[in-house]
């Protein structure tokens, strides 16, 4: 299922499935990300999260739903690989400004 994403919510799963590029091309210089109980911000710490991460886990995304609700962008998405629980379905909420995303924050 192919859904449409906004350009920086798009390009972040983009560059996540393929592991490669700079994922912090995404974020406002002072984003904030909170995963696992964990925050990071700032671009520095963005890029340690997201290359700690995949070091850690190898494991593919797929986005397969998307809603906007109350400012945010939400989307779910399918999560296999080698972690516990897997395969599981994370929901990634965005806010974005000016063609960046300001705050991700992602959840079961």
């Amino acid at each position: 299922m192919t859904i449409k994403l906004p350009k920086p919510i798009g390009d972040y799963f983009s560059i996540d499935r393929a592991r490669s590029g700079d994922i912090t091309r995404c974020f406002a210089e002072n984003a904030i990300v909170k995963d696992e109980s964990l925050t990071y911000q700032g671009l520095a710490a963005i890029k340690q999260w997201k290359m700690d991460s995949s070091k850690k886990y190898n494991y593919t995304s797929e986005p397969f739903s998307f809603e906007e609700k109350a400012g945010k962008s939400i989307v779910t998405s399918k999560l296999t690989g080698n972690f516990p629980g897997s395969p599981v379905n994370l929901n990634y909420i965005f806010s974005l400004e000016d063609g960046k995303i300001t705050t991700l924050e992602i959840t079961i």
